[in-house]
């Protein structure tokens, strides 16, 4: 039996209204005057009514109380429904072992020396594992722990974010403890632990550490996943440092840093799902992946309307361009406008 992974929007609720509210907010889409969350994109949830159809935005209510539970991870959910998810979304969860080779593989070159973190053991059985390097991790001449903690990384379509942080291993289940996480954020927030100890010290260079950690993805239900496993992340390196809670306002910090930097986009196209065209909001599939022969005439009139669809050019999309936080420079900006033209 798989153990239950600990992840409760009613938790986060608990803590305060406000946390889940940031979470849930699309910083592309909102306006100082009126907040909107993200959307489902997705019709998994459709035959729940009103409020889960895939243009619905996901509210407090949709997923809180009575409604609680409603989005569970991929190893959660019934088999149908991961093979329905891959189907439809290509979706396909990697193992955290081998999240962990990949994620080491860009250590060795940032470090220049393999096993900084942890060691990769190939079992006979054909099971994988690693063994953690427990020494405090030692930098390489010129560099510093700031400055590892400063290097931006991203992940693409990033799911439930397991290779930003690896609460648990998104295809068993499995809880992972603190000191066995493998994840790109987990390996700054560890070496924030080592160089830092007062609170205060701990505070600032663990909200750089998110900062500069981004991850991009098209569902709704995934992307709420992934932005709660880095703020109860957040809480679990804190608990391990000082042995208590981190304050509300602190935890609200966090969560508007993630809200920004894990963010709802069509990764093809640099927008907001499904925002060059417009669908019903029942629709089964999302018009974009369509090729052009499945379509009716006056659906490919509406598609090929925009001329990024139309010539497969990321900058040239009607729809609205997903916005992004460069922290450094304290600017927003749009995704694409970090791609170089042709």
């Amino acid at each position: 039996m798989t153990p239950q992974i600990d992840i409760s929007e009613d938790k986060i609720s608990e803590l305060s209204p406000e946390l889940l509210n940031a979470l849930l907010k699309d910083h592309t889409l909102s306006t100082d005057e009126q907040q909107v969350n993200i959307f489902w994109a997705t019709d998994n949830y459709a035959d729940r009514g009103e409020g889960y159809q895939c243009g619905d935005e996901i509210t407090i209510d949709s997923i809180t109380g009575t409604n609680g539970n409603i989005i569970v991870p991929r190893a959660v959910k019934s088999r149908e429904q991961q093979q329905q998810r891959s189907r439809e979304m290509a979706e396909v969860f990697t193992p955290s072992w081998i999240c962990n080779k990949q994620n080491n593989l860009v250590d060795n070159a940032w470090f220049g020396r393999d096993g900084v973190f942890n060691t990769e053991v190939d079992n006979s059985d054909g099971t994988h594992s690693w063994i953690v390097n427990a020494e405090p991790v030692v930098f390489p001449e010129g560099k510093t722990w700031r400055d590892y903690v400063n290097e931006n990384r991203l992940e693409i379509t990033c799911g439930e974010a397991p290779y930003l942080v690896s609460r648990y291993d998104t295809v068993t289940g499995e809880p992972i403890p603190v000191e066995r996480r493998i994840g790109m954020l987990d390996r700054k927030l560890r070496v924030v632990g080592e160089n830092t100890e007062t609170t205060d010290e701990w505070l600032k260079a663990a909200q750089t550490a998110y900062m500069c950690i981004y991850g991009y993805e098209w569902q709704g239900d995934n992307l709420i996943l992934a932005r709660e496993a880095l703020f109860y992340t957040f809480i679990e390196y804190y608990r391990v440092k000082f042995g208590t809670d981190p304050l509300l306002e602190s935890l609200k910090q966090i969560a508007d840093i993630i809200s920004w930097n894990l963010w709802q986009m069509d990764g093809l196209k640099g927008v907001i799902p499904n925002s060059c065209i417009k669908l019903p909001k029942s629709k089964k599939e999302p018009l974009s992946l369509f090729s052009p022969e499945d379509l009716g005439e006056q659906e490919k009139l509406t598609l090929f309307d925009c001329p990024g669809c139309k010539n497969k050019d990321i900058h040239s999309h009607t729809g609205r361009y997903a916005l992004i936080k460069d922290w450094k420079e304290n600017k927003v900006l749009t995704f694409v406008s970090l791609l170089k033209q042709k």
